[in-house]
């Protein structure tokens, strides 16, 4: 058994770990490191490795290998090394949240402070909408979009969406029928504010995840479920014709996007192209802005000698750009094409893609699949968090950044390790040997 210093050092880390995500990747990775390394230490201790016999295990170590394998076949095999090797930090927190939140006293402390961060988080997304800034008097440099406690960066949204169902559900879990109403609240309060963010993307996701969450609740009757989506539908519906901000972000803009979807439509031309040219195993991941922008500063540069334009009028993304030469140059320079499924394609190539959604079938859809009548709340709300990560056509981070991927897997060790069936570390010879 684990002393009682180092369940608490463990204790006050996995706590932290909501926190850390808003202070920035470093504080996130050094969080997260120092999890892994004492985890480690404690595994090699009890010399006790019968988990790596685990499924889970063998398709994140399968996976780890590819990744490995192609930053060697990668346009430039340096800049996506780190994050690969990388990875490995992943599994390793997968399999320690997995040995901790078995127990489930450990577990329900965890997810109280998640709670707690969570709804701190939540608040001061509205204290932002109605101050103009939070309460740290942080200001958004994105006009009116919602930045909250990460300063300068339009991502809250993203990261509520991440945590908001899995916190739902621990609250079901926990206070179940004497706490219905007041976790409704908190439901449609969480979509709200999330609709507030002005995230498009996040929002639609969040709003098809709650509907699906509560369409395989059990605590409530057809009729409730059906009142509680008229009433989130109203109030969403309120907000948005009744704020200029909102109504311009999510009727006027989307309804020209679908109209004339320029900048998506350049962003995913420019991934399509890519993963022409590098059909079978990609770029190499994160090497698209490489490729991206060697080939869109090429052909621009030839525009420019035809039409006559001095070579400064497009800026590094190309937005700036001469309107004859955004019309005929193919390629765009950024960081990622914005859409998961032209990420994977454009930097892993078809071979690559289909081997990673494969892997994230057998460790989560099919599991969700077939697992969903025995499924409790908390896991139901993380598995709809992964799954909507894979939604079609909808605009997407970078998965392997370091913020995604930290949450992608937040929700699959989560997934699994909420679940006395589904945890690596609950088969009977592991149990047998400890």
């Amino acid at each position: 058994m684990l002393n009682k210093i180092i369940k608490n050092y463990f204790f006050v880390l996995f706590s932290l770990i909501p926190i850390s995500l808003v202070l920035g990747s470093t504080v996130s990775l050094i969080n997260i490191l120092l999890i892994d390394i004492i985890f480690l230490f404690i595994l090699i201790y009890e010399k006790n490795f019968l988990f790596v016999k685990n499924n889970a295990i063998k398709c994140f170590l399968v996976l780890y290998i590819y990744l490995v394998f192609n930053s060697f076949i990668s346009v430039d095999h340096s800049v996506g090394l780190a994050r690969n090797l990388g990875f490995l930090r992943i599994i390793i927190l997968f399999i320690a949240m997995n040995y901790f939140f078995k127990d489930q006293k450990f577990f329900q402390k965890v997810l109280t402070i998640w709670s707690i961060i969570f709804i701190i988080i939540l608040i001061d997304v509205f204290i932002e909408i109605i101050l103009g800034r939070n309460i740290l008097g942080y200001e958004s440099p994105y006009r009116r979009r919602i930045v909250s406690f990460f300063k300068d960066e339009p991502i809250v949204g993203g990261y509520l969406n991440a945590f908001y169902l899995i916190i739902i559900g621990f609250l079901y879990s926990k206070f179940g029928k004497n706490f219905k109403k007041p976790i409704l609240i908190i439901s449609i309060l969480a979509i709200i504010g999330i609709l507030l963010t002005g995230e498009r993307a996040n929002f639609i996701k969040a709003f098809l995840g709650i509907i699906l969450f509560y369409s395989f609740f059990d605590l409530y009757k057809i009729k409730h479920k059906f009142y509680f989506l008229t009433i989130v539908t109203i109030f969403i519906s309120g907000f948005i014709f009744s704020n200029d901000f909102l109504k311009n972000r999510y009727i006027d803009q989307m309804k020209s996007l679908l109209l004339d979807n320029r900048i998506y439509y350049d962003q995913y031309r420019s991934g399509y192209k890519v993963f022409k040219e590098y059909k079978f195993f990609g770029v190499g991941n994160k090497n698209y802005r490489i490729v991206s922008c060697s080939k869109f500063e090429e052909e621009a540069n030839k525009w420019i000698d035809i039409i006559g334009k001095p070579s400064d009028v497009f800026g590094q993304d190309g937005y700036e750009a001469d309107f004859f030469i955004r019309e005929y140059v193919e390629y765009r320079c950024n960081t990622h094409p914005h859409q998961i499924y032209l990420e994977l394609l454009s930097e892993h190539g078809i071979l690559g893609t289909i081997f990673i959604l494969y892997i994230i079938y057998k460790l989560i859809i099919s599991k969700f699949i077939f697992s969903l009548k025995s499924m409790n709340y908390i896991q139901l709300g993380s598995g709809i968090y992964i799954i909507f990560i894979f939604l079609p056509l909808v605009p997407s981070g970078a998965f392997f950044s370091d913020f995604l991927i930290t949450l992608f897997a937040l929700n699959v060790s989560i997934f699994y390790a909420s679940n006395s069936n589904l945890n690596i570390f609950s088969n009977d010879d592991y149990n047998k040997k400890i």
